[in-house]
C-alpha cells in the first residue's frame, strides 16, 4: 500500500517552468521487433522482420548519439531511460552519455518485459538486475525508474524506495511531482509525457513541434509552478526529421526567463528537500 503527499513545489529562484528532456533508449530480444513501426503492412506472425529489427537498432547505432550531440549544443542534460540489455550491448555509448552529465535510469531489461507479468519476487529481481548492469557500466547506481509502457505494479514503488531510488516515472494522475510514501520508504512520483515522439510516427514531425511549443508557452504563462516532460525515443526521435523538430523546439524554449532544464534526479531531489521542510 502507498500513501502520497501532494507537492506543489516552488522551483529554485525565479524558475516558473521545469523542462525535463527524456530519452527512451529501448531494445528488444534477439529476433524481436517493436510492436509498432512506420511500415504500413505488417508481416505474418512468426516471420523474421529484418526491417523492424534494423529500424529498432537505429537508436544505438545513430539516434542516441545524434540526440546527445544536439543537446550538448544547448548545454542541456537529459535523463536516459535505458533497457538494461541496450546498456549491455553498447556499454561505451552509455558510459559516454553518463560521462557527459546525462542521467541513466532503469527501464526494465528488454522493452517487452512488463512488470505486471512478473511475480513480486521476479519484479524485484528484475529491478535489481537492471540496477546492477547500469552501475557496473557507469560506476553509479541508478536513482530513477520508468517501466515499459509506464505500467508498474502495486509493489513497484516500494521496491524502488527499498533500494534507495529517488524517483519513479510511471505516474499520469497529476502534472506536478509528489512524494509517494511506502512501508519501505518514499520516492518521488514524476509524470510521463502526454505526447511522445511516436505519436507522430506516421504523421508530421511538425505536429510534435506545435504541441511542445504551444504547451511550453501555455505553462510558462500560467503564473504558477509548472513542469513539462519532453520525451523522445532514440530509435525514432533521433532520426533527422524528428531531431530537426527537437532543434526547433529547443530554439523556442532556450533563453526564455524562468525556465530550468533539469534531469529527473535533480527535480526529485528538490521535491524531497522541500517536502522534508514542510
Amino acid at each position: 500500500m502507498e500513501d502520497w503527499q501532494r507537492t506543489v513545489p516552488d522551483w529554485p529562484g525565479e524558475v516558473r517552468l521545469v523542462v525535463m528532456v527524456t530519452i527512451m533508449y529501448e531494445a528488444w530480444p534477439e529476433g524481436r521487433t517493436p510492436p509498432y513501426s512506420p511500415m504500413a503492412s505488417g508481416l505474418k506472425e512468426g516471420t523474421l522482420d529484418l526491417q523492424g529489427i534494423s529500424w529498432a537498432a537505429y537508436g544505438a547505432r545513430t539516434g542516441l548519439g545524434r540526440l546527445a550531440s544536439l543537446l550538448d549544443q544547448y548545454g542541456i542534460r537529459s535523463t536516459v531511460c535505458a533497457n538494461a540489455v541496450a546498456v549491455e550491448r553498447n556499454p561505451a555509448l552509455i558510459r559516454a552519455m553518463h560521462g557527459s552529465g546525462h542521467e541513466i535510469a532503469g527501464h526494465s531489461y528488454t522493452q517487452d518485459m512488463f512488470l505486471p507479468y512478473c511475480t513480486p519476487e521476479e519484479e524485484q529481481a528484475l529491478i535489481r538486475r537492471c540496477a546492477r548492469i547500469i552501475a557496473e557500466t557507469t560506476g553509479e547506481a541508478p536513482v530513477g525508474w520508468a517501466s515499459p509502457r509506464m505500467t508498474p505494479t502495486i509493489h513497484t514503488a516500494g521496491f524502488l524506495a527499498e533500494d534507495g531510488y529517488l524517483w519513479h516515472g510511471d505516474y499520469n494522475d497529476t502534472d506536478l511531482p509528489y512524494v509517494v510514501r511506502t512501508p519501505k520508504g518514499k520516492v518521488v512520483a514524476l509524470m510521463h509525457s502526454d505526447f511522445t515522439d511516436n505519436r507522430v510516427l506516421r504523421g508530421s514531425p511538425r505536429d510534435f513541434v506545435d504541441v511542445y511549443r504551444d504547451t511550453f508557452d501555455f505553462l510558462l504563462s500560467s503564473g504558477k509552478p509548472e513542469i513539462l516532460n519532453l520525451t523522445l525515443h532514440a530509435h525514432f526521435g533521433g532520426r533527422p526529421p524528428m531531431a530537426a523538430a527537437l532543434r526547433t523546439i529547443l530554439d523556442h524554449m532556450r533563453g526564455k526567463p524562468g525556465v530550468w532544464f533539469a534531469r529527473h534526479d535533480e527535480v526529485a531531489r528538490w521535491v524531497l528537500e522541500r517536502s522534508e521542510r514542510a
